[in-house]
Order: C-alpha cells, then sequence, then structure tokens
C-alpha cells in the first residue's frame, strides 16, 4: 500500500492551521472538481486526493492519528469508509460554489464518482449498511515523564475472545482523558457488520511529587521562616530529572504561589506548554529551644 502525503496533496505545512488546510482544499478543488475539469481522467483522481486529503487533516481525531502513526499505519487502520465517515462535504462544496446538493442527495446535473470505498458524498437508496460492533475502552496509566517525552506502550486487551497485544505509540502531550483511536480492535458485531474500535484513554498516573490540571504542573515547596524574611533558593526538580533554582524573595508570604512559564505538560500537537506552579509553604516550628526563644524576642523588641 503506497504512502499518502496528505500535507503533501494539500501543499501544506504539518504545522499548517485549519484555515490554512482550508483555504488550500478550496484552491485546489476549484481547479480539479469535475464541474471544471469534465471528462479529463487525471484531474479527477487529482480531486480524489485531494478530497481525502483534507476530510482527513480538517477532522482534528484523524489529523492526530495520522501524525501520531504515519501514512502506513493510518491506511491500515482506517477504511475509505471511515476516512469519508460523517463528513459533510455537501456543505463544503455549497460553500465553495460548486454543486453540492448533487454530491449529497443524488440530484440531476451533477458529476458524481466513487473514492474506491463506495460514493462519499451520498448514501440515498443505499441499503444500511449492518451495524458495528461496540467499542472498547482501555485506560492506561501514563507517568507525567512519559506525557512529557512521549512513550511506546504495549497494550493487552480481551479481542473476539482472546487476548491480544498491540504496540501503541503514546505521543508528547497525551494528558489524562486524552483518546487515541484503533480502528476495527473492538467487538465484533452480532450482524455482520464491521468490528468497533479500541480506543486507548490516558490516565495520569499517582505521582509522589506533581499534581496537575490540564497541561499545568503543581508542586509544593517547604521553607523555613528565616527563609521568608530573608529570602532563599529551593531546587525544583524537573520531569527529565533535572533541578532548577528557584529564588525566594525576602518577605515571601505562606501559600504563595510561584510560576514557571513553559515547565508544565507539552500539547499534544506541539502547540504551547503548560506552566509549573510552586506554592510555597513557610514552616512555623511547634517548638523553640531557649536560644531561638532569646533571638525572637530580640526581633520582637527591635519591632519585628
Amino acid at each position: 500500500m503506497p504512502d499518502k502525503d496528505y500535507y503533501k496533496n494539500l501543499g501544506v505545512d504539518k504545522k499548517a492551521s485549519d484555515d490554512q488546510i482550508k483555504k488550500a482544499y478550496r484552491k485546489l478543488a476549484m481547479k480539479y472538481h469535475p464541474d471544471h475539469s469534465k471528462g479529463d481522467k487525471a484531474a479527477e483522481e487529482k480531486f480524489k486526493a485531494i478530497s481525502e486529503a483534507y476530510a482527513v487533516l480538517s477532522d482534528k481525531e484523524k489529523r492526530q492519528q495520522y501524525d501520531t502513526f504515519g501514512s502506513t499505519d493510518f491506511q491500515q487502520r482506517y477504511s475509505q469508509e471511515d476516512i469519508f465517515k460523517n463528513f459533510d462535504f455537501g456543505n463544503i462544496f455549497r460553500e465553495f460554489g460548486f454543486g453540492g446538493k448533487n454530491f449529497s442527495s443524488g440530484g440531476r446535473g451533477g458529476t458524481r464518482f466513487s473514492f474506491g470505498g463506495g460514493d462519499p458524498f451520498g448514501n440515498m437508496g443505499r441499503r444500511q449498511a449492518p451495524a458495528k460492533g461496540s467499542d472498547l475502552v482501555y485506560e492506561l496509566p501514563l507517568t507525567y515523564s512519559e506525557i512529557a517525552a512521549g512513550a511506546d506502550k504495549t497494550v493487552s486487551f480481551q479481542h473476539k475472545g482472546r487476548s491480544e497485544s498491540i504496540s501503541v505509540k503514546i505521543p508528547r502531550g497525551m494528558i489524562s482523558g486524552k483518546k487515541l483511536r484503533i480502528v476495527g480492535k473492538g467487538d465484533p458485531s452480532q450482524f455482520g457488520g464491521p468490528s468497533g474500535d479500541l480506543y486507548i484513554k490516558a490516565k495520569t498516573a499517582a505521582d509522589p511529587v506533581f499534581t496537575s490540571k490540564e497541561h499545568d504542573l503543581f508542586i509544593d515547596r517547604q521553607i523555613k521562616l528565616s527563609g521568608s524574611l530573608l529570602g532563599t533558593i529551593v531546587l525544583i526538580p524537573t520531569l527529565d530529572g533535572k533541578e532548577l533554582s528557584l529564588k525566594i524573595p525576602p518577605g515571601t508570604k505562606h501559600k504563595t504561589k510561584m510560576r514557571l512559564a513553559g515547565r508544565g505538560l507539552p500539547h499534544m500537537k506541539g502547540n504551547g506548554t503548560g506552566d509549573l506552579y510552586v506554592s510555597i509553604h513557610v514552616v512555623t516550628p511547634k517548638t523553640l529551644t531557649d536560644e531561638q526563644k532569646d533571638l525572637i524576642k530580640k526581633l520582637a523588641d527591635a519591632g519585628l
């Protein structure tokens, strides 16, 4: 199965925005749409290729799967029917000024053609497809380090009555609740339809140091009363095994929260990173030595 470079087919960069992808498709669709190039088989094939690329790259989940697994694995996971599923080309063509009505309803006067797995532009008059099998959800615990850097994981689950293991590439930034879709690895259909899908759902593993909310990380650090009054330095661990020196200014109050920009968890598509928040806890001693009491009394006499 040949690789399909959807970005190349649309002439856009991998970091292209949704608007840039839409504009690129519109420009190419105006050129290669069968209503504008009637009888040109090469133009028709080009139109099919750019439409498939747009169907994938304009869908957030499909684009993420394509970017994560690459062309070959993506084509193994997604059939033509999956690619165009729930995608309304009729509205798009009407927006671009084409005969969208004919594509979506099978009316007269428009060009119709197949995308190798059936016509994605209309289902009128077709027999209803057998019901799909149920989807499965597998919760996969991930450490903060794995979320930050990405990881290769092996997932074992029950499929069609037997144990099965697959290797899954976890992208950077797959925080708790995010999912990866593995096509056809769910429960089989009871009515002869396709199997359901397997969804790998991330779940943050318990961590002794950090907590998180979305892409932001949180950590507590204790300082002495003298450090609160005079200022001090605390060491902050990072997810890559290093330490940062954080300067605590004089006069820092109990439960002061300090922000380290960009030191949190990355977003899945590389668009930014969360922050790390350090909560400073000033430790007040429960008992004092005689020497400490004398010093505190002198501070009190000095007006402190």
